[in-house]
């Protein structure tokens, strides 16, 4: 029997509401026991994982990872994009379907569960399309993608454009219980922007993006949700007035939902201006960075590692997000993992592709900027991370009932470590992380019963 026995740790389940020093005893892949009894069903010869000190939770959850494969294994392939999760603490990963071809019928689909079954090591779910081609013209085959068993569809990377097809795409998943995710951006709006519009885009010289071609989008999922009883997930909210529509149409009822990513409310749109004006303008956002105890990490103007699809937006937007996640608007955290190839980011501005990569950061960052300035608690971050992603996928994770698969993450909220590109799961390293001085990290996480990461630290196998 395949036994393991996690002891002295601090289990924090929100799923259970449970929040308790207790032991946890995994048998067989499966959750078996928490509390004394966990020792007592324990076999003679069972494996021990010391987490004294340590954060004991459900395994986490990122419902928005783009792992590039198939077509574009130069930047990440999902060995590569699982070990990062590990890395991160992520025992499930969502993939977007935004690769070549896009993952828009059911042979695809197979495609990457068959890959990620003999070369992942963590677990990973598929979101389909909702167009063919992921092109905004014609619905892909919604039903299918559902029993070729995809979590739920999105054009992420690109956005429905057409309203009538939107409402088509909500009809139709509504008959499949599957959720809509939408990246929100009216092209029309947003025509060739690089950064958000605002003082900093006019002092750069660079095209504008402005907040109200997210907003607009926004707007419609609402009122499209609300006409059809469809579920619509808002993906990578980055706009105060999106989250003020999110948050009015939640009071009345409209099935809707909104996701927020550790960069959006880090950083702001000062940070392309360079290291000086990002701390000149909203520095004291920052929990504590640098390679020694109060430096600041430089960068310089035009970093393209600044560059991401939303943009960065504003100290104003940045704190709306926060806000939204405090109390409740948004229910996910996410990292909207992306990565690119070197050459790819070491061009002009203008040029470079959007997106960071975020899987190995983003449980660190949002320790720091909420939890550690007090905002939240250590639950309401892992109910984040775990049972509301869980709940809008359908998904059978997040939790650590009794008989539940034994995906679990060890946690320290307090280890000071410094972010470096080296060593990565990923193949990419387009991340504006790079020398910051972090606190808080996942230091093991174990998959269907198996540790599949650890970090030399306090927990060891015994």
């Amino acid at each position: 029997m395949n036994s393991l026995l996690i002891t002295g740790g601090r289990v924090i389940d929100p799923s259970q509401k449970l929040d308790t020093l207790a032991d946890l005893l995994i048998q067989n892949g499966k959750i078996i026991a928490i509390g004394p009894e966990a020792a007592q069903k324990a076999e003679p010869g069972a494996e021990k994982l010391d987490a004294s000190g340590l954060i004991v939770a459900p395994g986490l959850i990122d419902l928005h990872v783009h792992l590039r494969e198939p077509g574009q294994t130069a930047k990440e392939t999902i060995a590569t994009g699982t070990m990062a999760a590990a890395r991160g603490g992520f025992t499930s990963i969502v993939c977007m379907p935004n690769t070549s071809p896009a993952i828009d019928n059911p042979s695809t689909v197979a495609l990457i569960h068959e890959r990620a079954r003999t070369s992942g090591i963590v677990n990973v779910f598929v979101a389909g399309a909702i167009t063919k081609g992921i092109a905004g013209e014609e619905l892909a085959p919604i039903g299918s993608l559902k029993k070729a068993g995809v979590v739920a569809i999105t054009d992420d990377g690109h956005c429905v454009q057409n309203n009538e097809l939107m409402r088509r795409a909500l009809e139709y998943a509504k008959m499949f219980d599957l959720p809509v995710m939408d990246h929100c951006q009216d092209y029309a709006l947003v025509s060739d922007g690089v950064m958000h519009e605002g003082y900093w885009s006019a002092a750069l010289g660079l095209r504008g993006w402005p907040a109200t071609g997210e907003d607009m989008i926004v707007a419609r999922n609402i009122l499209l949700a609300e006409l059809t009883g469809s579920h619509v997930h808002c993906q990578h909210m980055s706009t105060a007035g999106s989250v003020e529509l999110l948050r009015a149409a939640k009071k009345r009822g409209v099935p809707v939902s909104g996701e927020a990513c550790p960069h959006h409310f880090t950083l702001t749109d000062a940070a392309i201006a360079g290291s000086e004006a990002f701390w000149r303008e909203d520095g004291k956002g920052i929990f504590s960075c640098g390679p020694e105890e109060g430096s600041r990490p430089s960068w310089p103007i035009y970093d393209t590692h600044f560059k991401m699809n939303p943009p960065l937006r504003s100290a104003k937007d940045r704190e709306a997000i926060l806000e939204g996640l405090v109390d409740g608007t948004l229910e996910v955290l996410c990292s909207d993992h992306a990565p690119h190839c070197d050459y790819e980011k070491e061009v002009e501005f203008d040029y470079a592709p959007f997106g960071i990569t975020g899987l190995e950061a983003e449980l660190t960052l949002s320790l720091m900027q909420l939890y550690h300035t007090r905002r939240m608690s250590l639950a309401d971050i892992i109910a984040k991370f775990t049972s509301a992603p869980a709940r809008i996928l359908r998904l059978n994770k997040g939790t650590l009932k009794k008989g539940a698969d034994a995906d679990v993450t060890l946690l320290d909220p307090d280890k000071e470590w410094v972010y470096e590109w080296e060593p990565s799961g990923s193949k990419s390293k387009n991340n504006p992380f790079h020398g910051w001085r972090l606190k808080g990290k996942a230091v093991t996480t174990i998959v269907n019963g198996k540790v599949v990461w650890q970090e030399k630290g306090p927990a060891v196998l015994a």
